[in-house]
């Protein structure tokens, strides 16, 4: 496992990551891709990107990703928000979470920096 993580602690983070995605989706953000970056970053496990709908709605989601976090046992370390909220980075060491208005995520086009990286199943069953 990467980073010295156990077989155990691999798997919780992956439910974290996944459950983070999802509540992107509940929130009614779009576009939602989660990326294992294992193979390709030292930084991170796992990259996070989704489109906003409203600066309002991704500053709620942002802080509802921090609770989610804190609930995993993965408090968030640091996160950033742009001055006219157009792009917000909630950074939980093993996971990297985006969400950008659609513009900025057009722009900066992170899929296509993480192009190597598998997408993760997050979507629920049924």
């Amino acid at each position: 496992m990467p980073r010295g993580l156990s077989r155990a602690d691999h798997e919780k983070l992956r439910r974290f990551v996944i459950e983070a995605a999802r509540l992107l989706h509940d929130r009614h953000c779009e576009d939602i891709v989660l990326l294992d970056v294992r193979d390709l970053s030292h930084v991170c496990d796992y990259v996070l990107i989704a489109t906003g709908t409203s600066d309002r709605q991704m500053k709620s989601v942002a802080d509802e990703l921090e609770d989610l976090g804190d609930e995993h046992e993965n408090p968030c370390f640091r996160s950033n928000k742009d001055t006219g909220v157009t792009w917000i980075v909630i950074d939980f060491i093993d996971l990297v979470a985006h969400l950008f208005e659609p513009n900025q995520r057009a722009y900066y086009d992170l899929e296509a920096l993480w192009s190597d990286a598998p997408r993760l199943q997050w979507e629920r069953e049924g």
